[in-house]
């Protein structure tokens, strides 16, 4: 009877424990799919990467020739600094305009959806279309110093997208338009999961508002600070269509990014090969920044 009844139990477990082909399905065919247009392409780019290709002729294997070129590449080390200053300021710029935006606006008070509207406004736009309206304020006879001259400020005036001392900044400021309102949605949403009674509790103790804002809500905002990093490092580093469409990385490379290098010198000059290299290294540095950053997160967690 013991054997029968073993038995008997065996077949219920084994269906217990069989995976339904609805959910071997809804797992496999994403990752199919993910792998057929992320992960294979990716690979074929560092294939690519290690060739000198013209896209027509057949590819020559280089080995890692390209790699050694752009380590003595002066313009690859141009576009490399500005994507750095890029990085720095246009990051860290958002990252304060948007904190500061979603602190100002988190209450609900009267007027404040509007805005938040107005500041998440440009993020609807086109890029591309922000960058003809920037171009057209950045002329000789342009708003800017049109406003300038009418404020008695015409020393000022400058030929903002002319001059290469300017170019790069001139160029920051239309990518800090658009994304200041994205980056003050995301401290909005954090900023909503906080709970209240924290606040109350630190007023009826008497602590300041910074006091307030460095103990209580940078620390609750670590998860969206993640979340945040991880955006304006991607963001900085394929930021592409402003500085296209306002310099095209001019003049002489002053405004030169590792996305524009890498689009002139595979679309332009036909180098897909050394191209594809540098389209690695952005993703390298895009990789490295963010998993250093999480890792330090996480270990400071931990402790």
């Amino acid at each position: 009877m013991t054997t029968l009844t073993a038995a008997r139990r065996r077949p219920r477990r084994s269906a217990e424990h069989r995976v339904s082909p609805l959910l071997l399905a809804l797992v496999l065919v994403p990752l199919a799919v993910e792998a057929f247009w992320v992960f294979w392409p990716a690979l074929q780019g560092f294939y690519l990467s290690l060739t000198k290709w013209d896209g027509i002729s057949p590819p020559e294997q280089i080995g890692l020739g390209n790699y050694r070129e752009m380590l003595g590449d002066g313009t690859f080390h141009l576009a490399l600094r500005n994507t750095a200053i890029w990085l720095v300021l246009f990051g860290g710029l958002s990252a304060v305009g948007g904190l500061g935006a979603a602190l100002l606006l988190q209450r609900e008070r009267r007027g404040v959806g509007f805005y938040r509207a107005a500041l998440f406004l440009p993020v609807v736009f086109s890029l591309v279309a922000t960058s003809l309206i920037w171009q057209g304020m950045y002329q000789p006879s342009g708003m800017i110093n049109k406003f300038l001259g009418a404020v008695g400020l015409a020393g000022w005036q400058h030929a903002w997208l002319a001059d290469p001392s300017t170019a790069l900044y001139a160029v920051i400021v239309p990518a800090l338009w658009r994304q200041i309102g994205y980056v003050m949605v995301l401290y909005l949403a954090g900023l909503k999961g906080i709970d209240p009674a924290l606040y109350e509790a630190a007023r009826v103790d008497g602590a300041s508002w910074w006091q307030q804002f460095t103990r209580i809500t940078l620390p609750q905002l670590k998860s969206v600070n993640s979340v945040v990093l991880s955006v304006i490092v991607i963001d900085s580093l394929r930021s592409f269509d402003v500085a296209w469409a306002l310099t095209r990385g001019g003049p002489y490379h002053s405004s030169e990014l590792l996305s524009t290098y890498m689009y002139s010198t595979a679309f332009q000059s036909l180098r897909l090969g050394y191209g594809a290299a540098l389209a690695v290294a952005i993703f390298v540095l895009a990789f490295g920044v963010i998993v250093t950053y999480l890792v330090r997160a996480f270990r400071e967690s931990d402790a």
